[in-house]
């Protein structure tokens, strides 16, 4: 039997496990993904460092203002307009703030335009033109086979932009890892289904994104203990999910917890502060806009 092309790519080689998926019932199929999908965690569990090193360095660029922009081809750029998309409504983040770029651009969200990721030169004016990158941004090259010519486009763009560029991708050793600062690369082993990298591949670059944009976000103020403290109460579902988090928060009972609401505008890091420190809102606000943002910074300050 001959072997497919581009074998020396673990995203393209045959897993021999599933040699006999044709033959397999359906328990049989999805159980043996179950089996697969296992190996993902322990794969993302390897580049923790990496990920860490590299939420460190998105932090220091938001903080001054700065973006954290993905790009990425077929799946990898849905996987990375997807995380961007979430942060405003999960952390009150600007819109602008995480951006997700995608090869063959809008279209390419829902329907496949395959060649789109073949254009360098058109990464490379996505970064410039349609980002418009700058030395203060964080940007994040996505591509499971780790050589995907737009988004090597996009990271050089990038880099000459003076951005950090970070690449995350499936393989060990690829062209990307020679054109960032940090290359994150879970390699979680041949697909079920060879060469389609929406399945184990795409579940560790989910992850690593995951990881990066809350990591990043907790680190930003974002979080207090584990709830989302930012979240702007604009409809009744809102109002009623901030009245439930400063009860949990501050522990005081749904009237009390309306009332400091009501008191702050509905700022909930605000009610939360006046809760736990015993303050009024104008107070509160002079304590977070000091402790930038940081509820628990906020409250054991004295000044």
């Amino acid at each position: 039997m001959h072997e497919l092309e581009d074998t020396q790519w673990v995203t393209e080689a045959r897993n021999p496990a599933s040699m006999d998926l044709d033959q397999r019932d359906s328990l049989g199929i999805v159980t043996l993904m179950n089996q697969e999908d296992a190996r993902v965690a322990e794969a993302v569990r390897a580049e923790l460092p990496k990920i860490a090193r590299a939420v460190d360095l998105i932090v220091e660029r938001l903080s001054q203002g700065g973006r954290l922009l993905y790009f990425g081809a077929g799946t990898s750029g849905r996987l990375g307009i997807l995380d961007a998309t979430e942060c405003p409504p999960t952390f009150s983040a600007p819109p602008e703030q995480v951006q997700g770029f995608i090869a063959g651009g809008s279209a390419a969200l829902t329907r496949s335009i395959e060649g789109a990721e073949d254009d360098m030169e058109a990464g490379m004016v996505a970064a410039r033109e349609e980002a418009r990158v700058s030395s203060r941004d964080a940007v994040v090259g996505i591509a499971a086979s780790g050589r995907t010519p737009w988004v090597i486009g996009a990271l050089r763009a990038s880099r000459e932009a003076g951005a950090l560029t970070i690449g995350l991708v499936c393989n060990p050793a690829t062209p990307i890892h020679q054109e960032v600062d940090i290359c994150i690369a879970p390699v979680p082993g041949p697909e079920v289904l060879t060469g389609s990298t929406r399945l184990k591949a795409g579940t560790a670059q989910k992850m690593v994104l995951n990881m990066l944009s809350t990591a990043t976000m907790v680190r930003l103020g974002k979080v207090y203990s584990n709830l989302m403290v930012d979240v702007q109460p604009t409809n009744s579902k809102l109002r009623a999910r901030a009245v439930r988090i400063l009860k949990v928060a501050a522990g005081v009972e749904e009237t009390q917890a309306r009332a400091l609401l009501e008191a702050s505008g509905w700022e909930v890091k605000t009610a939360l502060v006046m809760a736990l420190a015993g303050v009024e809102a104008e107070e509160a606000r002079r304590r977070l806009a000091a402790a930038k943002g940081h509820v628990r910074r906020a409250v054991e300050s004295k000044t």
